[in-house]
């Protein structure tokens, strides 16, 4: 059922009935009130002249929208005049009323322009178009004439105009490399540094106590598990995850406790021997 749904649409778009318009006329009345210019808008062809205004004269639009089919006036539900700008892309919208019988007039006054009116600080010519739209009918849109307008000031800027362009782009500036001391103020802090501990260890090893069976038999796997500890936390350090360490260290443990075991047993025999 669902699937008929479009298929319906379609068959209802397609009988839309046709909006026409018919006896389009153009008056350029002057500030007197005496007719200047009075002609017929032929809507096969847009005429090649544009109509210009001066001054404070008056331009009154009439035309009338029937049913193509009928022949009936209509009253659409939006009639409007656009007035657009090719140059400055500039528009402005005028709505028009238009009788139950589809008769429909618009007057333009320069004595009291609308406020939607583009402006036209160079005198482009504005293109106008007729726009219809009604439910029951297609959309409509018939393009009339060009109008030229007396010079206005321009479109006044946007006080937020500027942050809608491109911004200058960014230049990043970097703190120079610090530079390098001499090799030889190097070379000193570091002896100065080790120094203390070279002195050190030199009078440790005078007074420490000398282990004679450090590399016996039984002592050197318990010398040897604790090492392999040792660089097993070097790894962690260096890269190891605490999973990995607490397995591996698991694994060392079985053999240090009985290295362990194994060395300090043979300590203890070494003590009692001598007693």
């Amino acid at each position: 059922m669902l699937a008929l749904v479009p298929v319906i649409l379609l068959a209802l778009s397609a009988q839309a009935s046709v909006l026409k318009v018919q006896n389009p006329r153009y008056t350029v009345t002057g500030a007197s009130g005496t007719d200047v210019q009075a002609e017929s808008v032929s809507l096969a062809q847009k005429p090649s002249t544009p109509i210009a205004l001066h001054g404070k004269e008056t331009l009154k639009v009439t035309f009338q929208i029937v049913d193509e089919e009928t022949g009936k006036g209509v009253q659409p539900h939006q009639t409007f005049l656009r007035f657009y700008d090719e140059n400055s892309n500039e528009e402005g919208i005028q709505p028009v009323r238009v009788t139950p019988g589809g008769k429909a007039k618009f007057e333009l006054n320069l004595a009291k322009p609308p406020l939607s009116l583009p402006p036209t600080p160079q005198r482009d010519p504005l293109k106008v178009t007729l726009l219809v739209g009604s439910p029951q009918y297609d959309p409509l849109a018939v393009e009339l004439f060009d109008l030229v307008l007396p010079a206005s000031q321009p479109a006044p800027q946007h006080p937020q105009e500027s942050t809608f362009h491109p911004l200058p782009e960014i230049k990043h500036t970097f703190r120079p490399e610090p530079k390098q001391p001499p090799a030889f103020i190097s070379a000193a802090s570091v002896g100065f540094v080790l120094a203390p501990w070279v002195v050190l260890l030199g009078l440790w090893s005078q007074v420490a106590p000398r282990p004679s069976r450090l590399f016996s038999p039984t002592i050197l796997p318990f010398i040897l598990s604790l090492g392999a500890f040792e660089a097993l936390l070097f790894r962690y350090w260096v890269g190891l995850k605490l999973g990995q360490v607490l397995l591996y260290g698991a694994v060392l443990a079985v053999p240090t406790v009985f290295a362990g075991k194994q060395a300090l047993s043979s300590i203890a025999e070494r003590r009692l021997g001598r007693k």
